[in-house]
């Protein structure tokens, strides 16, 4: 595999008249976490589509796994895994029987990876056990395990923690990570925006066919207003010293706290800490306050997180 595990440049995709992809380029380098958000209609889930070879694209390259999804799709479909919103799983079937089926499925798996994937989701102990008994989260574990039947270097994970409780969803993140740890790529796409910042080495938000920003969580962050530095003092004297060298800064009396604008970024923080240096000013307390990827979304797409999901 090439450092980029998914390279996309140009990709356009049409229904008729409507343009859904109107020239996106995605670059996601392997072993990483790639996330990808959009609200309704952005075409999400085109993209996606289009890179797991469930459509063509009307333009553009898209090489997955090194490989041309148009000219080389069964060599994409060997390399990579899809789990989808809903877990696909045969209810009828017991943990093991769709396992097994998986690696029936996957020519040239070797069913031993049964036993080892039913260990390492802990499901070893219902895996003889019917699906229909299962709870939400063991269904959604068991929809990944099947994913990882065949060993795929590259998982496209759509909306994988989709109704889970919080703490199912906290024992999906930590699956992913140990995914990364061991070499895989994950594509994520997620209605939460707070699993893409706690997952997410990348982040690209789509909005009417295009990639309007792209960056780590915290880049992200950053482009958005209403990042600021929070000084707290301890004597109010402090607070009075500090707020007449620092113009622009909101205080709170009550607090002893003043707030300075600001970017956040080293350069930004390090003039601050030199300016409080200068006139011997020592806080307290010293914290960067940065908006979160809802305010980012917001900022963005002119929608709110309550659209994200599709």
């Amino acid at each position: 595999m090439t450092s980029s595990a998914i390279a996309v440049s140009g990709l356009r995709k049409a229904y008729g008249d409507k343009v859904v992809l109107d020239g996106i380029d995605l670059d996601v380098p392997a072993g990483s976490v790639f996330s990808l958000l959009g609200p309704n209609g952005a075409g999400k889930t085109t993209t996606v589509n289009v890179l797991t070879t469930l459509a063509a694209a009307d333009g553009g390259t898209v090489r997955v796994a090194g490989h041309d999804v148009g000219t080389e799709a069964e060599a994409v479909r060997r390399a990579i895994g899809v789990t989808g919103q809903f877990a696909a799983v045969d209810e009828l079937l017991t943990g093991r029987e769709n396992l097994r089926l998986m690696v029936d499925l996957r020519r040239g798996a070797d069913r031993r990876v049964v036993g080892e994937l039913l260990e390492r989701f802990d499901l070893a102990d219902a895996a003889r056990k019917p699906v229909s008994t299962y709870s939400g989260g063991m269904r959604r574990k068991l929809d990944l395990a099947m994913t990882l039947v065949g060993g795929p270097r590259i998982i496209f994970l759509d909306e994988p923690t989709t109704g889970l409780d919080p703490r199912s969803r906290r024992t999906m993140w930590t699956i992913i990570r140990e995914l990364v740890a061991d070499g895989a790529t994950i594509f994520l796409t997620t209605q939460y925006l707070e699993e893409a910042d706690q997952l997410a080495d990348r982040v690209a938000v789509l909005d009417r066919g295009r990639v309007v920003a792209e960056g780590t969580p915290d880049e992200l962050k950053r482009r958005v207003p209403g990042t600021h530095v929070r000084l707290r003092f301890a004597t109010a004297a402090g607070l009075d010293a500090a707020a007449r060298v620092l113009p622009g800064a909101t205080r709170d009396d009550e607090a002893l706290v003043l707030r300075v604008p600001g970017d956040g970024g080293t350069g930004s923080l390090r003039g601050l800490l030199d300016r409080l240096d200068e006139y011997s000013l020592p806080a307290e307390e010293l914290t960067v306050h940065t908006p979160d990827l809802d305010d980012v979304f917001l900022a963005l797409t002119g929608h709110d997180t309550e659209v994200v999901a599709r």
